[in-house]
């Protein structure tokens, strides 16, 4: 079925009514946003979109027969993922603040629900097949597999990422598999009821990039992993790294999934997809080509320039090019996550030689009149030995 295109200007949708108490209660200083839109989530049925944006909208979306918006909500803190239950009843949302509410789709004026909360921001959250594990990740490195049901109740961690873990896949096909991406620079894979760690990828490695003693080079995050229908392939994509890692699964007693090709692209992607024909979508930041579709074919994919879908799509893509550039443009999302290091060894050094000279000035100050008084005490010394001692009287 062919949708017509469909545009949806935040900066023009349902603006939140004022609160009469919280006008009275605040000191003047209103919070705004700038619409952008931070995520968004399609059901597994594509019939239903939902999208949150940083004037903290949660919009619900109806595709089918025609798009149509279903309800404007407010969420409480601004969201870094969302996600449709299987079941394509509730919609959850992570937010900043660490926290995980779910909205109704059925009642799709109710507000949130609170159903669980990190210490930390939330950067990705998946649920897992049958709706029974909610898995959410943070700022702190750590992955946590919770039941959706009874949140409260942890059934792991999934532990083992050196910085901020950016990116979660549940993969299709296979139900006991979870991948991580992280700021680390590495996609693990997991056997997530167990929290047990399966194999690890350093995906710098595997660009063959030497050493480099630049930042920017060091640091490349893992910002979208992506997984085929079928789960025969996964595509993983990194910040500002003009290439798509490719991995597939290796034959064998034992499933595994191995690197199996890399996609050098003209430009670097803003992000990617399978569609259910199992071509690999590739979104780039250049206007003139936003497109590449690709197609796996005799082991190995094959650039379909000709496809008359990555037409009509760009053509509807373009002159909203701005638009989409201020959403998702190349200024790094993660940047301001990374662990700070800090090299204080020569403040330390400083610091502690100042404390020494003063220690020495202090000590010469108590020590600068030696001599007068060791002639004092000499003196003293003296005038008591010259004091007469005690008279005795000598016997006859």
């Amino acid at each position: 079925m062919t949708r017509e295109p469909f545009v949806f200007d935040c900066s023009a949708a349902e603006q939140k009514p004022k609160d009469p108490e919280a006008d009275n209660k605040s000191d003047g200083s209103e919070e705004t946003g700038s619409d952008k839109i931070l995520a968004f989530a399609v059901s597994s049925s594509a019939k239903l979109v939902a999208l949150t944006d940083d004037t903290k909208r949660l919009v619900l979306f109806c595709c089918e027969p025609s798009w149509q918006v279903i309800s404007t909500r407010w969420v409480v803190r601004r969201c870094t993922s969302l996600v449709f239950t299987e079941a394509e009843d509730e919609v959850w949302a992570a937010d900043k603040s660490g926290d995980v509410y779910s909205f109704s789709v059925v009642e799709p004026q109710k507000t949130g629900e609170l159903k669980l909360g990190h210490l930390s921001m939330l950067l990705s959250m998946t649920l897992t097949p049958n709706d029974k594990y909610v898995v959410t990740a943070d700022r702190d490195e750590k992955i946590r597999v919770s039941h959706l049901r009874s949140p409260h109740n942890i059934q792991a961690f999934c532990l083992g990422h050196l910085e901020f873990v950016s990116s979660l896949l549940a993969p299709p096909g296979h139900p006991q598999w979870l991948l991580s991406g992280s700021g680390d620079g590495t996609m693990k894979l997991w056997e997530y009821e167990s929290g047990r760690r399966l194999q690890s990828w350093d995906l710098k490695q595997l660009r063959d990039m030497p050493n480099s003693d630049t930042e920017k080079e060091k640091r490349s995050a893992v910002s979208r992993i992506a997984g085929s229908p079928g789960g025969h392939h996964v595509a993983v994509q990194c910040e500002r790294v003009p290439s798509v890692q490719l991995f597939g699964m290796a034959q064998g007693t034992e499933e595994r999934l191995m690197p199996s090709s890399r996609l050098t692209l003209p430009h670097c992607p803003l992000d990617l997809t399978f569609d259910p024909q199992g071509r690999l979508w590739v979104l780039l930041d250049s206007r003139e080509t936003p497109f590449l579709v690709y197609t796996h074919t005799q082991d190995s994919w094959q650039c379909d320039s000709e496809s008359p879908e990555m037409k009509r799509v760009t053509e509807a893509l373009q002159p909203h090019w701005e638009a989409l550039q201020d959403s998702a443009g190349l200024e790094s999302r993660f940047q301001h996550l990374y662990k700070g290091n800090f090299d204080n060894m020569a403040s330390y050094r400083e610091k502690k030689q100042q404390r020494l000279q003063q220690q020495n000035e202090q000590g010469g100050k108590k020590r600068g009149p030696g001599k007068g008084q060791q002639s004092n005490g000499a003196s003293k010394k003296a005038k008591k030995g010259n004091q007469p001692g005690p008279v005795t009287k000598a016997s006859s």
